[in-house]
């Protein structure tokens, strides 16, 4: 037996030893044990020393709303810091270290902090770190970042894997406490797909702390299971999202000494419900009084959780500080267990008592210890000597996630406690999170609200239990108690007392919102789970205002931390992010590709035949088959956007710099989207297939982009305007048909006339295709030839390209890759985002006529004016040829006038592309280069600084093939 070990009851396998160590002192507990429990049954209180004083700490709680007690667990990869310790299952040979202390746990010196606690208020950083200013850098701030952050985080790698997963149900229940075991219940019996996720380690809830209620669970339970309903325990629902998805992680090995490879360690969940209860339950909530840290006291929840679930002793002799009847019956309880109540001190009305135990009315002054507990002083009252207190301050429900999309808690004075609005669209809330009491009246709330959520979606349930009346709700005295001055701690984990709240208040700072950044109370992974609702309290006082309209600070996601693990799932290592394949894959792969990462995509980069002995011998004659035959190039990397509504021309039209309200369909257009700032983002052409319906290309790069982009113009610039935006990218093969063939290869598979008269240049439409597939033909050309780009599904992509391949073999058509693709551009002055850098204007790439000038407003508009992006001394996009032609130029060379030194102050601009020319058998270049569109012709040096070369050329057209672009338009 361990000294605070009950010698009976629980709901552990005392046949089994488990052995574990902490801070390297070897101890031991049973399955069914956390941590927390363990070291209490083995009368360790002492458990971590607080952030800014270091004062000894001990465990407040028995769940996941634990301030104090946070761990490192672990070992080397599987090193897991600030770990709560109320939360994690004991294993054999776990191994567990205190943090934040030094040397020891015993022995910080850290608490020397707490001599200079006059000096560390509320605020304290904004008002000592301000002067003098150089002091800042040198000084404070790595003494803050070496101060800053409880546990270390391991730099080994993790040699566990994780996974995501998503799940769709009628119902989803969070949390498996009385109400959310009935409301279960109710669904599945209905016939309803139910999820049940609980973060407790069993199901039960409060009912596991109430030994009478045992039997009714092991019944509800095993009725769940046989109707199919997923239990998911160790899991916790951390947040609520739109579309009624919510996020958990589950625990899945967290628990096992030895983690199957088999099986990940966590598993992230996304769970598209159509309804889902909330019956998180509610939090208990300490009192702050004089003391109120020392280890030793805890809340009254979480001594009779510790007492029936794990079968341990608060201490020898236990006073309970109560306000209402939950405090009696634990008084009770405890008694029947022969353990010593040394007082039971009673701040309101409460039952009537007739145990051992002497009953106090008043309220606690001052609790007096050290590393643990030695007595308790009731303000104007007696001393009693006891080495635990078990303090019940109300409850407080939990309704973060039912606040994550933006509603706001509301005070109730019935309740004396915050709730959240108990109706919202796909969820509703049931038992102790919506302020009731007694798991009987918890029962039947969650069967009442299952069978109002299926109703919502058309099903018909009968509650599985019927109402019943609630237990006593304690109207608890909030906020600051007794008149000492000795701190008395509102938020355990970051070190705030009462008393810097009220300076905060005192100094401006006295809204909720202020109040928590300016003293740091309800931040970090707490976020104010304990705290909040008594900071309320104290800052109402001090406003001279109610607690209501004080009220809390914003919840948001996550309820409890989220590893980076769960979050990343696969995506690590070579999985770090997906490998996207094009459409077309198989088929350049059966050519013989040669493929090239472009960003996630795999693309190929050029098609080597027999007897080529360099990558620039394939891209030459690939090159040069197109500009004297056809070739045909895999373009499905490409972003496509598909855009609809009545108002699809109009967005458009703000979101490019030139006109799309008139572009007639049938028709496509080039178009230039700006930042706000007025600079260039992204280009590509856009396509009107119908008058509320558009087809828009993006760079492979910002396809993303691009589509975030558009949605928040939707969504948060014009959400008045009927738009509706969908990524089509993964949906179409789409290919590129380019050269002085292409128009007759094509239309030996194409069903509809291709003449110049019937589909001309810029031409955009959808036609039938042989064999009875119907895609969509594009006359664009990003070659300068006379070219086409034929979108199909994706699914037919191979399929349509082999019969082109085949069309064309008498005109001798090849494949060509990425590389042929980027010198057909670069000869005939086409931009990528090599040019379009972040820093360059349409009018620096002799583009500024596409600018319109009579469109009221567009993005960008007004900023792109500004005098310094007006300066004709500005980089302007050029060509560049060396004079000697067998001088090869290289990207990123800097542009130098004839004889000046290659320094920074000489510098004119860069060469942003390069490309061999075979057409025109020497090297070409597109430069950026100052008040270059002014300086064609002129002779310049190219400064090679990777190849300490220095080389004549000239600045010329950006254009160096058809620059009357006869060939688009043949």
């Amino acid at each position: 037996m361990t000294s605070h070990r009950l010698p009976t009851g629980g709901r552990l396998d005392r046949s089994r030893r488990v052995e574990f160590s902490f801070d390297g002192k070897a101890l031991h507990g049973h399955p069914g044990d956390t941590l927390a429990s363990a070291l209490l049954a083995n009368g360790q209180r002492l458990m971590a020393r607080s952030f800014k004083y270091h004062r000894p700490r001990g465990v407040i709680t028995a769940g996941s709303a634990e301030p104090n007690a946070l761990m490192t667990i672990g070992r080397e990869g599987r090193t897991e810091p600030n770990t709560r310790a109320t939360m994690a299952e004991l294993y054999q040979w776990l191994e567990a270290n205190s943090q934040n202390r030094w040397p020891s746990l015993d022995q910080d010196i850290g608490a020397l902090n707490g001599l200079l606690s006059r000096f560390l208020g509320a605020g304290f950083y904004y008002k000592t770190f301000m002067w003098p200013a150089s002091f800042w850098e040198k000084v404070y701030e790595p003494i803050i970042r070496r101060a800053a952050g409880l546990g270390r985080a391991t730099t080994l790698q993790d040699p566990d894997r994780y996974e995501k997963t998503w799940a769709h149900c009628d119902l989803l229940v969070i949390g498996g406490g009385a109400a959310g075991l009935a409301a279960a219940l109710t669904a599945a019996r209905a016939g309803a797909s139910v999820v049940l996720a609980d973060e407790g380690m069993e199901l039960g809830g409060g009912m596991l702390s109430d030994p009478a209620s045992w039997p009714q669970l092991a019944e509800i339970l095993a009725e769940l299971a046989t109707l199919g309903v997923r239990l998911l325990p160790r899991t916790t629902v951390f947040g609520w999202y739109d579309g009624n998805v919510f996020g958990a992680v589950e625990r899945v090995q967290k628990h096992l000494a030895v983690p199957s490879p088999d099986a990940p360690i966590e598993r992230l969940w996304r769970i598209a419900a159509r309804q889902a209860v909330l019956a998180s339950g509610a939090e208990e909530r300490p009192m702050v009084f004089a003391g109120n840290d020392i280890p030793g006291i805890m809340t009254a929840s979480a001594t009779a959780s510790y007492l029936h679930r794990q079968a341990v002793a608060p201490g020898k002799r236990t006073a309970i500080l109560t306000q209402g009847p939950a405090g009696f019956t634990l008084a009770a309880q405890m008694e029947a267990l022969g353990l010593e109540v040394a007082a039971l001190v009673s701040l309101g009305n409460g039952p009537a008592w007739q145990g051992k135990a002497p009953l106090i009315r008043g309220i606690p002054g001052k609790a007096i210890g050290g590393k643990s507990l030695k007595s308790l002083q009731i303000e104007g009252g007696p001393r009693i000597e006891a080495d635990a207190i078990a303090m019940s301050g109300g409850f407080s429900p939990v309704i973060h996630l039912a606040c994550h999309r933006g509603a706001r808690p509301v005070w109730s004075d019935a309740r004396h406690a915050f709730l959240a609005p108990s109706e919202q669209d796909g969820l509703l809330i049931a038992g102790a999170a919506a302020g009731l009491s007694g798991h009987a009246a918890c029962l039947g709330d969650g069967a009442a609200r299952a069978a109002a959520a299926l109703a919502r979606i058309g099903l018909r349930a009968e509650p599985a239990f019927g109402p019943a009346p609630e237990d006593a709700v304690a109207q608890a005295p909030l906020g600051e108690l007794g008149k000492t001055k000795a701190k008395k701690f509102v938020d355990y984990q970051n070190d705030v007392h009462a008393k810097d709240l009220t300076l905060a208040a005192a100094e401006g700072y006295a809204d909720a919102e202020l109040a928590k950044r300016y003293t740091t109370s309800g931040m970090a992974t707490d976020q104010g789970k304990l705290g909040n609702i008594n900071a309320a309290a104290i800052l109402a006082k001090a406003r001279g205002t109610t607690i209501a309209a004080v009220g809390l600070t914003t919840f948001r996601p996550f309820y409890t931390p989220v590893s980076f693990g769960a979050l990343a799932g696969t995506s690590r290592g070579h999985d770090f992010q997906p490998t996207r394949l094009s459409p077309l894959h198989g088929w350049a792969k059966t050519l013989g590709a040669e493929f090239v990462e472009t960003g996630l995509w795999l693309r190929s980069a050029w098609f080597p035949r027999a007897g080529e002995t360099g990558w620039r011998q394939s891209v030459d004659r690939e090159v040069l088959t197109v500009r004297r035959a056809a070739g045909l190039c895999d373009v499905s990397t490409l972003g496509k956007i598909e855009i609809f509504g009545t108002d699809a021309a109009e967005f458009l039209n703000r979101i490019y710099c030139n006109g799309f309200a008139k572009l007639p369909v049938g028709r496509a257009r080039y178009g230039l989207m700006l930042r706000e700032d007025g600079f260039i983002y992204d280009d590509g052409t856009t396509s009107r297939l119908a008058t509320d319906h558009f087809y828009m290309t993006t760079t492979t790069a910002l396809a993303a982009g691009v589509m975030t982009h558009l949605e928040f113009c939707a969504q948060a610039l014009w959400p008045d305007l009927d738009v509706r935006i969908a990524s089509a990218t993964d949906q179409w093969a789409q290919m590129a048909i380019a050269g002085p063939m292409a128009r007759q290869i094509l239309q030996r598979i194409v069903e509809a006339d291709l003449s110049n008269e019937a589909f001309p240049f810029m031409a955009a439409r959808e036609v039938p295709l042989k064999g009875g597939i119907m895609g969509r033909l594009f006359r664009i050309s990003f070659s300068g030839e006379l070219a086409y780009e034929l979108a199909v599904p994706a699914g037919y992509g191979e399929a349509v390209a082999d019969a082109i391949m085949a069309a064309g073999a008498p005109e001798g058509i090849c494949a060509y890759g990425a590389e042929a693709l980027a010198v057909l551009r670069i000869e005939k002055g086409h931009v990528t985002h090599a040019e379009i850098n972040g820093t360059v204007v349409p009018a620096d790439l002799g583009m500024g006529k596409m600018v319109s000038p009579v469109k009221p407003d567009f993005i960008g508009k007004h900023l792109l004016h500004r005098e310094g992006l007006t300066d004709p001394q500005r980089p302007q996009l050029v060509g560049v040829v060396p004079l000697d032609p067998a001088t090869p130029l290289r990207t990123g060379s800097h542009v130098l006038a004839k004889g000046a030194a290659a320094t920074l102050e000489n510098d004119q601009g860069y060469l942003t592309s390069t490309a061999h020319s075979p057409h025109l058998g020497h090297s070409i270049a597109l430069a950026l280069v100052a008040g270059g569109s002014q300086r064609h012709g002129e002779e310049v040096v190219v400064w090679d600084g990777l190849n300490d070369a220095a080389i004549p050329a000239r600045l010329t057209s950006p254009v160096f093939i058809d620059p009357k672009n006869e060939k688009l338009h043949a």
